[in-house]
């Protein structure tokens, strides 16, 4: 069995690929963290080829049996000392916060949830007050990532006929090691495509940061610590605004785990230009689950969630995320939700980094190295 970063990582770069194939000139951004923790839920209550599936899936291999030994994957690891703001000098450095939440009323399951993932338990009424509950849940998630996710669940995708919904809300705020001035911010252009470009806020600092320049992708590759150097953000900058696609393609957990090592990286003066950015994201996630093979879980005729609840057919109704994400001269500020419902290496001659073009980006947790945060910036 691989790491827990490992496997969140690796589910979260063959989402990205799904995701990104009818999205080839728009900005993406979700949490694997988020994601891997909602469905990880549904996991303990699956048996059969429906476990398997999502096994392989989320890249976890343990049996019904060891279900009970996995508790690492829990995430206690986070929320034990990362579920707080974590201060320096007086002043909050970062905050991040990840919590599950059950509606259920299959007491049984709720119970083994709670004590595995640390799920929160509330009872509401799919049947007679639908809408109620839906309200109860956005309004829930909307507190938890400090108003930045609302209307997880628009209306319609939570009916009458549903008996669980399982909800995991992520939510990050840090400011940089390394603050951007806000004087030597200006007007630039980004180039979207060879054909367009947009004037945009850049941001501008001259600092030392660990760079790269991998020779295989002809791209940079530079990190921007978060005030602790717990966490950082990780930028894949193609040499050329074509480059992009070259990327996609080569990237790897191994590659990805090696382009960002003390091996491959070095710590230099560099000037860094960013753009100042916000982006928002929701995604329905049935159709690239199921691209990505966990098929029977969302038949009705072939899911297996007798783990839930023995005495009843359930399957899996709807698998939606929604993420945002603000990058500015102070910092960043992050957050996610994702929401299950079940019914019945060289390096740069050059110190510039010049992201006035496509570009990846990653939000690390250092001493996991779990990527918490994925996103393409095309157009800021």
């Amino acid at each position: 069995m691989g790491s827990i970063s490992q496997a969140i990582t690796e589910m979260g770069l063959d989402l990205y690929n799904e995701l990104n194939k009818n999205s080839a000139n728009k900005n993406i951004f979700f949490s694997p963290m988020s994601i891997s923790a909602g469905l990880v839920m549904v996991l303990l209550g699956a048996r059969g080829n429906t476990a398997n599936q999502m096994r392989e899936l989320q890249k976890v291999y343990f049996s019904e049996n060891q279900a009970l030994e996995y508790k690492p994957y829990s995430m206690a690891f986070f929320l034990i000392g990362l579920s707080h703001p974590v201060s320096y000098g007086g002043s909050d450095l970062w905050i991040l916060t990840l919590i599950n939440y059950l509606y259920i009323t299959v007491q049984q399951y709720l119970e083994c949830t709670k004590e595995l993932y640390g799920a929160m338990l509330q009872t509401v009424d799919f049947g007679s007050a639908t809408e109620a509950a839906r309200q109860t849940i956005n309004s829930w998630v909307e507190s938890k990532t400090q108003g930045k996710i609302r209307e997880l669940f628009v209306p319609g995708v939570i009916d009458s006929t549903a008996v669980l919904v399982l909800v995991n809300a992520i939510y990050f705020k840090a400011n940089w090691e390394y603050k951007f001035e806000e004087k030597h911010t200006m007007p630039r252009v980004f180039r979207i495509n060879q054909n367009e470009s947009k004037s945009v806020q850049m941001m501008y600092q001259k600092d030392r940061f660990k760079i790269a320049h991998i020779q295989e992708m002809n791209a940079q590759i530079l990190m921007l610590p978060y005030a602790g150097k717990s966490l950082n953000m990780i930028i894949l900058l193609p040499d050329d605004i074509t480059g992009l696609e070259q990327v996609e393609r080569a990237m790897t957990y191994e590659k990805l785990t090696h382009w960002t090592s003390l091996e491959s990286m070095r710590e230099r003066e560099v000037e860094v230009y960013l753009p100042r950015f916000k982006l928002e994201d929701t995604f329905e996630l049935n159709l690239p689950l199921k691209e990505m093979g966990m098929i029977d879980v969302f038949k009705q005729s072939k899911a297996d969630l007798s783990g839930m609840a023995p005495s009843r057919r359930l399957f899996l109704s709807k698998v939606v995320h929604k993420a945002y994400v603000e990058v500015n001269e102070e910092g960043t500020l992050a957050a996610a939700a994702t929401g299950s419902v079940v019914v019945n290496r060289s390096y740069p001659s050059g110190a510039l980094f010049m992201a006035d073009h496509p570009f990846l980006f990653f939000i690390q947790h250092n001493p996991t190295n779990t990527i918490l945060f994925l996103g393409k910036l095309c157009s800021p």
